[in-house]
């Protein structure tokens, strides 16, 4: 999540970052993702994330986008599996975060979309988070005034989500 419209304070990788640290993790978190970004962008991007930083760690949250500019669900699949299949490859532990689509995508569109997440968790064995948005999704007190992104208390209940699975690997 790229943080659309929140200073870098109000951050989700600076929030999560600050969580980690106070619960005894000292992990730097790093923001890799664009505004905007489809998981076509981000796989195109990938090797060089990757080679950026020493990652031990990539919590996955592409997909939105694609879903909210109605690029087929099967390609948000393709281009999810590579993403998934490269970080393997370079033994990153992965947390996937799921999206859902709203109803108003049509049955058809919903279904296939949904299935996504669920479907490359179980198939790569990932630490999943079912929807990256419960308890924020539709609440406008949660999010910025477009309703689609978190706003600073949507954020902090995100990376309550996030660090809870974190933690998880981070124990292992």
């Amino acid at each position: 999540m790229s943080g659309y419209k929140l200073d870098k304070k109000n951050s989700l990788n600076n929030i999560l970052e600050q969580k980690l640290l106070l619960l005894g993790y000292n992990y730097k978190i790093i923001n890799a993702s664009i505004p905007g970004e489809t998981s076509f962008g981000g796989l195109n991007r990938l090797n060089w994330t990757l080679a950026e930083k020493n990652i031990t760690h990539v919590v996955l949250c592409l997909g939105a986008n694609d879903m909210l500019r109605g690029i087929k669900p099967n390609e948000t699949y393709k281009n999810l599996e590579k993403i998934i299949k490269i970080i393997n490859a370079k033994n990153v532990k992965i947390i996937l975060a799921g999206m859902i689509a709203p109803s108003s995508y049509g049955k058809k569109y919903k279904d296939s979309f949904d299935i996504i997440y669920p479907d490359l968790a179980k198939k790569f064995n990932l630490l999943f988070i079912p929807f990256l948005l419960q308890d924020v999704a539709l609440n406008p007190e949660l999010n910025l005034s477009d309703g689609i992104h978190p706003n600073e208390k949507g954020v902090k209940i995100i990376s309550n989500t996030i660090s809870k699975k974190l933690i998880t690997i981070l124990k292992n």
